[in-house]
């Protein structure tokens, strides 16, 4: 039966919804400009420190640690999200974005100000966890202000905003350098950011708060301690440290036991940062292996493809970088369209057609080969983008329709934090069946003795010599087969990428069709959710005349 604090939560609750139902069409659009103006920051800022690295480099010194600049804040990123909208459900979406925000400027302030690599490295670290805190806000914001049949064009709008500042990303911070220091590119977040705060301040709706269970501390520390030496372990198993080195070995060790204990501790714990009964719902776990899958094919892929079009095709690097915008058209396009056209069609048939479309795409580009025009390869790209843009966001969509208002957070969260590990992951391991076929194709192609003469067969340091002034000293016979074996390197694992991409039609297949949800369905409270007394235990409440009564009175209240 409801009383005391269940009631009260109750007319909170409903009150809360009303609010957010009741928002005009002009507030709304007010709030997710503030939002997105954040998602752009945090996902500009992934791309657009990779043109200032000589300048940075030649200013503050730290060859040896420059990497880090990335690491540090993929680290910070990744580990941040899935806490981050657990927190956004328990407190709310606006102070966890503001707090994101505030991290976001405080690290760029201070990145700005560096006197060395080391300070800047933490600061990009601080940068990090900020734009954790704003990922997950943002989609889970769209998911409380808009039902699902209007939720789609958003999260395409979303979307598109997050491709074109990926390929924005490296023009910006080459402008900034070109024109400005270097510094600019962390001061040029400050404004923007701003601008954030102030909309996000004025308009964001209240929102219910759920304060009664403990937070899951230690769920967020064995998280933390399986995230990062995972992640570590990826990004550096093979390439700077041997797999069977003590210290790869080691941390392999550790992110395992704490994925054990972590599990453990989920199970036990009140109210879980990471909710393991979500996984009892197929939506959100084959949406979850769908976007893992989709992200490490596509983007192991993209991550080589701008080293291919200027080795083994010839471009620039200006001219590669562009080439990458087609393929952002191309995510645009159907991102947009299957929002605007969800309500009609549903989620299933853009999770069928999408990882075909990317897949042929993928297998379009292991076609290429040096005497390849750019005509093809924008088409290419276009086709691989179409079927990218088809998919991403429609996974979280479908997520978001059968989870409940109070878990939007975290559900958001898991997905993203799932799309982000399967990208890490596709980018070592399709890196490292690249650089084990280029050994291979070396082999076969060069001449006799002439192997022994590399300094290397990385494929990217070898990319490296292909363009750098000291090709000119190579004998022709050489460089043509070291540029051979280099293209069909790449080519074989566009056509793996190809493969792991199509998989996830099997998922999309299994994924259940459930009719969007209308406004007046998703805003409703669920009063069987305010009874449970954990995530996993047994619904106990009992909704009662009297209960009903009182709840209902309120709501119509507060109308």
């Amino acid at each position: 039966m409801f009383t005391g604090k269940r009631a009260r939560k109750a007319q909170v609750d409903g009150a809360a919804q009303d609010q957010q139902r009741n928002l005009s069409t002009r507030n709304r659009t007010f709030i997710m400009t503030g939002l997105a103006l954040g998602m752009l920051l945090a996902s500009l800022d992934q791309t657009i420190v990779g043109t200032c690295l000589p300048k940075i480099v030649g200013e503050l010194g730290g060859m040896s640690l420059y990497t880090w600049l990335f690491t540090a804040y993929m680290l910070a990123n990744t580990v941040t999200i899935p806490i981050a909208g657990k927190m956004s459900d328990r407190y709310g979406r606006k102070p966890v974005f503001l707090l994101g925000m505030g991290l976001f400027m405080a690290g760029s302030i201070l990145a700005g100000m560096s006197n060395s690599m080391e300070q800047l490295i933490m600061f990009r670290g601080v940068q990090g966890l900020g734009a954790g805190c704003m990922m997950p806000v943002s989609m889970a914001t769209v998911a409380d202000l808009y039902a699902p049949t209007e939720r789609g064009k958003i999260q395409g709008i979303l979307g598109t905003m997050f491709a074109v500042s990926s390929v924005i990303g490296p023009f910006i911070g080459g402008f900034i350098v070109d024109n400005l220091s270097w510094r600019w590119v962390f001061y040029v977040n400050i404004p923007v950011g701003v601008l954030a705060v102030a909309v996000t301040s004025l308009r964001f709706p209240n929102q219910s708060t759920d304060l009664d269970r403990p937070i899951d501390y230690l769920g967020m520390v064995f998280l933390t301690l399986a995230l990062t030496p995972a992640l570590l372990v990826v990004s550096w198993g093979g390439t700077r440290y041997d797999w069977s080195s003590p210290l790869i070995l080691g941390m392999s060790v550790l992110a395992l036991a704490s994925v054990v204990i972590f599990v453990h501790m989920e199970r036990r714990a009140a109210d879980p940062i990471l909710p393991l009964h979500l996984f009892k719902e197929s939506i959100t776990t084959l949406g979850s292996a769908g976007l893992f899958i989709m992200s490490f094919g596509l983007f192991g892929v993209i991550s080589f493809l701008p080293l291919f079009l200027q080795a083994v095709v010839g471009m620039s690097a200006t001219n590669s970088g562009e080439l990458l915008i087609p393929m952002m058209l191309g995510v645009m396009a159907t991102s947009l369209a299957s929002g605007f056209l969800l309500k009609r069609t549903g989620y299933k048939p853009w999770l069928l057609a999408g990882p075909p479309v990317a897949a042929l795409g993928l297998y379009l580009l292991s076609t290429l080969h040096s005497g390849s025009g750019e005509t093809e390869t924008v088409l290419y790209l276009i086709v691989t983008g179409l079927g990218m843009g088809a998919v991403m966001s429609n996974f979280i969509v479908a997520a978001q329709n059968v989870t409940s208002k109070k878990e939007m957070g975290v559900v958001s969260s898991t997905m993203s934090l799932f799309r982000s590990i399967g990208g890490t992951v596709g980018v070592t391991a399709l890196g490292a069946i690249v650089n084990s076929r280029m050994t291979t194709e070396l082999k076969a192609n060069l001449p006799e003795g002439a192997m022994a003469l590399l300094p290397t067969t990385d494929i990217n340091s070898i990319g490296g010599i292909l363009m750098s002034p000291a090709a000119a000293n190579i004998p022709t016979e050489v460089l043509e087969a070291i540029r051979l074996s280099l293209s069909n390197s790449i080519t074989y694992m566009f056509l793996i990428g190809a493969g792991i991409v199509l998989s996830t039609v099997v998922i999309s297949a299994l994924v259940r069709n459930v009719p969007l949800k209308s406004a007046d369905q998703y805003h409703e409270v669920d009063v069987s959710e305010l009874g449970r007394e954990g995530p996993t235990g047994p619904e106990t409440a009992r909704k009662d005349e009297a209960g009903e009564t009182e709840i209902n009175t309120e709501r119509s209240a507060s109308k």
